[in-house]
């Protein structure tokens, strides 16, 4: 039986309501995570590895890995189906996944990614750098801290010996954060403000900026808003979820396996990132690739409109 209370909801309405289910999705499987976790390590070794624990230690990283997942399909991915469930009824139709995709379309939107990786690199060293008033130095610092503490975290899981441990690391880091980011903010949340807007161009804003804010990583905020809205312009002008969820997977494997081979020593990959650090810090190399980025969204829409 379809639950029809939800349907015709008003767009203020339903963003208040995704962010209660948003949270009580998130409790949710996180207690049922850890009533299954706890028959397993026990209560008292489970809270001792995560709050004081080695963070070397094989257990503690196996234990962080696990709740990564965890808080990843909390939060994104099952909330994503129970909103589309109560807003519509038809989850396929509601998350554009019921749409295909032809391969010129995915190889022109996953080059339109590829070639904004100098502007997203420019955009990473300028945000970098920004600098809060000083009485804002507190604030700042705080900000810092968790910055640092979240890519020493990144350090800590890229850190592997097997080819199922890189594995792992794709599915954690590029599989669940592609599918359930992108069904929540670009298949609830960019809907959404659309609606509200009557403007997709704003639809696509608003939900790259929560997008980018949600990550709580504010020297970081604008090339994961602009990526944001990206994989926002692929959606709208592809009219399928899967071209933003395959180029949200690229993006993040390809950082993944960039890690991992610095992690291994790669002279080769040193030598790509030497070359890429150069690249993203020209302003003219920026703009060049916006444009080549933007002249392939055109190329997208035109071809989306002749199908």
């Amino acid at each position: 039986m379809t639950i029809t209370a939800f349907h015709g909801m008003k767009p203020g309405s339903q963003f208040i309501f995704a962010a209660f289910i948003i949270l009580l999705s998130f409790l949710v499987v996180f207690a049922l995570s850890v009533a299954v976790l706890v028959p397993i390590v026990g209560l008292s070794e489970m809270m001792s590895s995560l709050s004081g624990g080695d963070p070397s230690s094989p257990q503690t990283i196996a234990l962080l890995k696990y709740f990564q997942v965890v808080q990843s399909i909390g939060l994104f991915v099952v909330p994503s189906f129970v909103l589309a469930y109560l807003f519509e009824g038809g989850v396929l139709a509601y998350l554009v996944l019921d749409k295909k995709v032809g391969g010129h379309s995915i190889v022109i939107g996953l080059l339109a990614v590829l070639a904004a990786g100098p502007v997203v690199g420019f955009l990473g060293e300028w945000n970098e750098s920004m600098q809060l008033p000083e009485f804002l130095a507190g604030f700042e610092s705080w900000m810092r801290g968790m910055e640092d503490s979240a890519a020493e975290l990144i350090e800590r899981f890229i850190r592997v010996e097997t080819l199922w441990g890189l594995l792992f690391n794709l599915f954690m880091i590029a599989v669940i954060p592609a599918v359930g980011e992108e069904l929540l903010f670009r298949g609830v949340i960019q809907k959404i403000f659309t609606d509200m807007t009557r403007n997709y161009h704003w639809g696509i804003w608003i939900s790259a900026f929560l997008f980018s804010a949600l990550h709580m990583q504010f020297f970081g905020f604008l090339p994961r808003m602009f990526l944001g809205a990206l994989f926002g312009y692929l959606l709208i002008y592809s009219g399928s979820m899967w071209l933003p969820i395959l180029a949200h997977f690229m993006n993040n494997a390809l950082g993944v396996l960039a890690l991992h081979a610095e992690n291994k020593g790669s002279e080769t990959m040193d030598s790509v990132n030497r070359y890429a650090d150069s690249m993203s810090a020209s302003a003219v190399m920026a703009i060049l690739s916006l444009t080549v980025s933007l002249v392939l969204l055109y190329f997208l829409k035109k071809r989306s409109a002749l199908n």
